[in-house]
């Protein structure tokens, strides 16, 4: 009975076009819209109508978000901030320990140079200076500073920066100076070994940035790591300025004198500014003259024809 059921919808629900038609309709519509909005641009009012409804629910379905990437970034640089505080205050404390020691040092100085009645110390007078450019001379290592002789720069002035001693000024212009880098191969500087209080004389090692401690026999007492200062007993440099670092200690057996390579303190590369110091024999006392008859005495003889 169920079979000669009539399932066809009745006439009511028969109208209109089929589903196809309505597919290929469809489909037109939303073809020539995007061509039209592509070419024309016509749906432009319409989308910036839509977004700037939908901008403050947007913004409401953000906020978890922010507020989730806020708290993260929050707890991110309150822990930063509170380790930058600790190495701060460390690096504080080291620095007070530091001053103390060296105002007692100063002090001790003091009384051990008025006990003596020794004079007092040198107060090397320094400028400011910057650096211009380096030497186009790939055999040597040189940099020109922006400071002449019209600024008061001598040659023979040390030329140092935070680090330690970079070099030494070798040519004077009015405007500007050459200044000769340690690791120069032609430059030398006296050292003071700050652990044996050993003296010796440094040399460029005229490739790359190395230095070299020349004619040190192989059984001397020289350790990697050992720092050395400048000794100050060559009239230019003042003592106690940090030049260089044992880097590498080679005793040969066919050699008497080790192979000893230094690392500067100051590295030259990247440096803009720099102190140029007085010479320190520009603040010694002059040397004492011998007498008048002394100088006279000294002199040869010359005998005359009768």
């Amino acid at each position: 009975m169920l079979g000669t059921l009539d399932r066809t919808p009745p006439p009511f629900f028969r109208q209109g076009p089929s589903a196809l038609t309505k597919l290929v309709l469809c489909t037109a519509l939303a073809l020539f819209l995007m061509a039209a909005d592509a070419r024309f641009t016509m749906t432009q009012p319409l989308r910036s109508a839509m977004a700037t409804l939908l901008l403050p629910a947007v913004r409401l379905l953000d906020l978890p978000v922010a507020g989730w990437r806020a708290a993260v970034d929050y707890a991110g640089g309150l822990q930063t901030a509170l380790s930058q505080v600790q190495t701060l205050e460390a690096r504080l404390a080291q620095q007070a320990e530091r001053s103390s020691r060296a105002e007692r040092l100063t002090q001790e100085n003091e009384r051990l140079r008025a006990l003596l009645e020794l004079r007092p110390a040198v107060t090397v007078r320094s400028q400011a200076a910057e650096v211009l450019y380096e030497a186009p001379d790939p055999f040597s290592r040189k940099v020109f500073l922006d400071r002449g002789s019209q600024h008061g720069v001598v040659a023979g002035s040390p030329v140092i920066n935070e680090d330690g001693v970079l070099g030494q000024v070798t040519r004077v212009y009015p405007l500007s100076s050459e200044v000769t880098l340690l690791v120069d191969k032609d430059a030398a500087i006296p050292v003071l070994n700050a652990r044996t209080e050993h003296r010796s004389a440094a040399f460029g090692g005229g490739t790359g940035h190395t230095m070299e401690l020349r004619f040190m026999a192989g059984n001397d007492d020289v350790q990697t790591g050992d720092v050395l200062t400048t000794s100050g007993v060559d009239g230019v440099y003042p003592a106690g300025l940090q030049v260089a670092r044992v880097s590498a200690v080679d005793r040969r057996s066919d050699s008497v004198f080790a192979r000893i390579t230094l690392t500067p303190t100051a590295q030259p590369d990247g440096v803009r500014h720099v102190l140029v110091l007085e010479p320190l024999a520009a603040q010694q006392p002059p040397r004492p003259q011998p007498p008048e008859a002394e100088r006279g005495a000294s002199r040869p003889h010359r005998g005359g024809r009768r």
